[in-house]
């Protein structure tokens, strides 16, 4: 029997128990009808809570980029650990918490909501990897800097974009994206972080590209610098990708996927190495 999700609606006085199974958000929310809004993903394994200092930090930039306002932590914290409490005991758990900019022609009050459900079993995919084609996101690496309305770098409901990446992907007979800027540059997936290795140097694109913030990568970075590796921010040539050691994308539930073909080139993959880092990332809760 599938474990039944949790949901709480959380406001400046606290959060609310509601049921998921029925009707809850109104149709002229501006979250329902224009995307007008914000999320943040979490990962609770075993039942531990998990690290949130970063992801509160992404989810307070998005609200900034949005004119949303702050987020309380202290009520969503609370609201998180009664989630994972009054959840039925599963071995992963995937958080979503979600802020919209509220009801059409109401107060300006947002709507918000913790919902905790049985995360996907990435097991499979862990251990086998992914083909990833390279699309253009149509963008070149400063346009935020003179463009801050496109809301790169948020985390927003607005996520057709990426879901029609992922639908193009599987056209060309791949499972995963990379997307690339009109300069030329490597960004993220849809989403995830990428991850890449030359040597015992390991890189990920700096988010002035326009990229969102990857708290999974951070961790990821943690992973290497233990065991040794150089880490860093860098800017990073689509075209040098195949080049590299190795590619991984990370991101909170799905953890880290090794890239093992590459716009149909068959790229090298180290089972051994990933396997220990997602062994890393799966003790995550350990304190910050």
């Amino acid at each position: 029997m599938t474990a039944s999700p949790v949901l709480f609606f959380v406001d400046a006085s606290g959060f609310l128990r509601a049921d998921p199974r029925e009707p809850q958000v109104n149709v002229t929310d501006w979250g329902a009808t224009r995307g007008d809004g914000i999320f943040e993903s979490i990962s609770v394994i075993a039942g531990r809570m998990p690290a949130l200092a970063a992801r509160f930090d992404r989810l307070e930039a998005s609200a900034g980029a949005l004119d949303l306002p702050l987020i309380d932590r202290s009520i969503w914290t609370t609201a998180l650990a009664r989630a994972i409490e009054t959840h039925e005991a599963v071995d992963r758990l995937a958080v979503t918490l979600v802020m919209t900019r509220g009801v059409e022609n109401a107060d300006s009050s947002p709507t918000a909501w913790l919902l905790a459900r049985p995360a996907r079993d990435f097991t499979a995919i862990r251990r086998r990897g992914v083909s990833v084609v390279t699309l253009d996101r149509g963008y070149a690496s400063d346009a935020a800097d003179g463009a801050p309305w496109l809301l790169l770098g948020a985390k927003h409901l607005s996520y057709a974009t990426n879901a029609a990446a992922l639908r193009e992907a599987s056209r060309r007979g791949a499972d995963d994206v990379i997307f690339t800027s009109t300069d030329g540059l490597a960004l993220e997936g849809p989403t995830s972080s990428l991850i890449v290795r030359r040597g015992d140097l390991v890189e990920t694109p700096g988010v002035e590209t326009g990229i969102l913030a990857g708290t999974t990568q951070a961790t990821t970075f943690g992973f290497f610098e233990s065991k040794g590796y150089r880490t860093r921010f860098a800017g990073i040539r689509a075209a040098d990708l195949s080049t590299c050691d190795a590619l991984w994308l990370v991101s909170s539930v799905r953890q880290a996927v090794a890239v093992h073909t590459l716009d149909g080139r068959a790229m090298p993959v180290d089972d051994a190495l990933t396997a220990e880092l997602n062994s890393w990332l799966s003790d995550e809760a350990r304190p910050e």
